[in-house]
């Protein structure tokens, strides 16, 4: 693993994996802390790939914590599965009282201008963000087996290709909500949990519509500050 750090006002890192993708027994755990009063971003290279595994399971952990006062902007670009992969990701969030943050998780299911198609993955992903040392936000995706079926269950994704899910906690969240349902296809759909945390899920049908859907929103919470990387 490797950190650049772009000239910034902010702390901003781009996390790269020089290996190129991650297979069973492939382990990577990134730690990082917003101080007080700071703000932090980061983002990675490109997107990251999943391949297929001969036995076991990658695994994907990030422990984030910020200070009083502080923000942290967890920015990673897409998560690429491809078949036959086998990938267990975590994100467990520790937030001051009064601290801010912005989280996207983008996911898509096979490369769909590559014709691929998933027969057979494991994906399990599980996200926790604590405010204070109390529960904010929880959510848990496991997906085992052909995706294709999965996928096509309407209560699932109605045959979309692509996912991500939002996360933005700030005292302004309120304040984005109509502009950020405004921004999405009609299948998106965004909501408040609490007063000041805005939570945003979206479908696509593949990795180019799901990054159209979610520029505007991302460029509109983050102040216009949304990584050159996202750009690229």
């Amino acid at each position: 693993m490797k950190a650049l750090f772009p000239r910034s006002d902010a702390v901003e890192a781009i996390v790269i994996n020089t290996s190129g993708g991650l297979t069973g027994g492939d382990r990577i755990e990134v730690a990082a802390t917003a101080g007080t009063g700071s703000h932090m971003i980061l983002t990675t290279q490109a997107a990251e790939r999943a391949y297929k595994s001969q036995s076991g399971f990658a695994r994907v952990e990030t422990q984030l914590s910020v200070a009083q006062g502080a923000r942290l902007d967890w920015l990673p670009q897409e998560l690429i599965l491809f078949d036959e992969s086998a990938m267990r990701r975590s994100l467990s969030v520790d937030l001051a009282a009064d601290a801010r943050f912005l989280m996207i998780e983008p996911v898509i299911f096979g490369r769909a201008a590559m014709g691929e198609t998933l027969t057979h993955v494991t994906f399990e992903d599980r996200v926790r963000i604590y405010r204070g040392g109390t529960p904010l936000y929880m959510d848990g995706v496991s997906l085992d087996g052909d995706m294709r079926p999965h996928l096509e269950r309407p209560a699932i994704a109605s045959g979309a290709g692509a996912m991500a899910s939002l996360v933005y906690v700030a005292p302004d969240a309120e304040a984005h909500l109509d502009a950020v349902r405004d921004a999405l296809p009609e299948t998106g759909g965004a909501s408040l949990k609490k007063q000041d945390v805005l939570t945003m899920r979206v479908i696509a049908s593949d990795g180019f519509e799901l990054r159209r859907a979610l520029l505007p929103v991302l460029d509109r919470l983050s102040g216009d500050r949304l990584p050159t990387s996202w750009r690229l």
